[in-house]
């Protein structure tokens, strides 16, 4: 039997195509330079695109084996998203596991570690959970979130939380504060060395529309063509709804939090941080600790339809003890951020604003959570 067992292994084998030669890629050398490789013997030309470390459409060179590669850098230490284009076609790289969660384009990441630990580094620290969770969303959907909770939880269970929700930004999923702004580690290594408190943190899908239509076959919505024209905000309106009537009552429910406004928070990138300010300025009853991450809203908006948050400066300024703007200098949410900010200061709003350079990206938006995470719920 074993003989036999074998040999019809053995045909199994034998019937199987040939294989390649093994890639690694992508391949960070001591130097901090990286090596980028692709399989592909009939391919024309292959270009790198990793544009956010400086690499954007570079051609690769074929070997021998019909292996291209190209090494780059040296690349500051930082995690990047990249891709290929194969002939034409942009694709991620087939050695990578390490994907961009996305609604399109889902690129590869790679890693660049630093000399000395980075702030989202895994340390050898008590690590918090991950967990998936489904909830009764908007229209008879089904929706889903990421929820971190902090070491201890599980054997804790008299103690209570407060809960940051997170909102990721336009085309990012549910996981992209979680695998790209790596939010659980920076959170571990911070708690574990008294440097925010634990809390609970809820990551939503900003998108519910298009949740709605993939689970009842219809298109996916196109992309709104004005962040603050009539069609993103009746989008971000059904989300602030998904929120406050779904989201959080799930959460409260099913998770020890403390439920009030002193300690819920809400923060979010690009689409994510207008959803944000929009769901805290119409429900200050909610949160108490706003966070805004390369987005605005516009003072033409402000006047039109947030006089409640600008007429009483004074009870603004009590109700949230922490309103925080940050952008990069080089974003192109930039201009219309600082003149956001400026507006509010010209109101007597008191907005803790930070810039720094670089553009919109998952780059910058780490160190907006290294400045907020350590001051919620002080």
């Amino acid at each position: 039997m074993a003989l036999i067992a074998f040999l019809g292994f053995s045909n199994f084998a034998q019937g199987q195509p040939p294989r390649g030669p093994i890639v690694v890629s992508p391949k960070v050398n001591p130097d901090k330079t990286v090596t980028f490789s692709f399989l592909a013997p009939t391919a024309t030309t292959i270009l790198l695109d990793g544009n956010q470390f400086g690499s954007a459409n570079v051609p690769m060179t074929k070997g021998e084996n019909g292996v291209w590669s190209i090494t780059v850098g040296p690349v500051k230490p930082d995690i990047y998203p990249y891709g290929f284009k194969v002939d034409g076609v942009t694709v991620n790289d087939p050695a990578n596991t390490y994907l961009f969660p996305n609604e399109r384009f889902k690129g590869s990441l790679v890693e660049i570690p630093s000399d000395s630990p980075a702030i989202y580094a895994l340390q050898n620290v008590p690590h918090g959970s991950i967990t998936y969770e489904y909830y009764p969303s908007v229209e008879g959907s089904t929706g889903t979130v990421v929820v971190y909770t902090p070491a201890g939880y599980s054997k804790e269970t008299a103690k209570k939380y407060p809960v940051y929700y997170l909102i990721s930004g336009t085309t990012d999923t549910e996981e992209t504060f979680w695998k790209v702004g790596k939010v659980h580690l920076m959170l571990d290594n911070m708690i574990a060395h008294g440097k925010a408190k634990p809390m609970i943190v809820v990551m939503p899908y900003g998108n519910p529309m298009a949740r709605i239509a993939e689970q009842t076959g219809k298109d996916k919505p196109s992309d709104v063509m004005s962040r603050d024209g009539e069609d993103a905000l009746k989008r971000m309106k059904l989300f602030e709804t998904d929120l406050i009537t779904n989201i959080i009552p799930y959460v409260e429910k099913n998770y020890r939090v403390i439920a009030n406004r002193d300690n819920r928070a809400i923060g979010g990138f690009s689409r994510g941080g207008g959803q944000t300010l929009r769901a805290a300025f119409n429900n200050v009853d909610k949160f108490a600790y706003v966070c805004s991450y390369a987005s605005y809203i516009s003072p033409a908006e402000m006047d039109k339809s947030f006089t409640n948050i600008t007429a009483n400066p004074a009870k603004t300024n009590k109700d949230f003890k922490l309103l925080w703007s940050g952008i990069g200098t080089e974003d192109f949410l930039y201009k219309g951020t600082t003149e956001w900010e400026a507006y509010l200061k010209d109101k007597k709003i008191n907005v803790k604003t930070y810039a720094i350079p670089g553009g919109h990206t998952w780059m910058n938006v780490k160190q907006y959570l290294n400045e907020t995470l350590p001051i919620l719920f002080k």
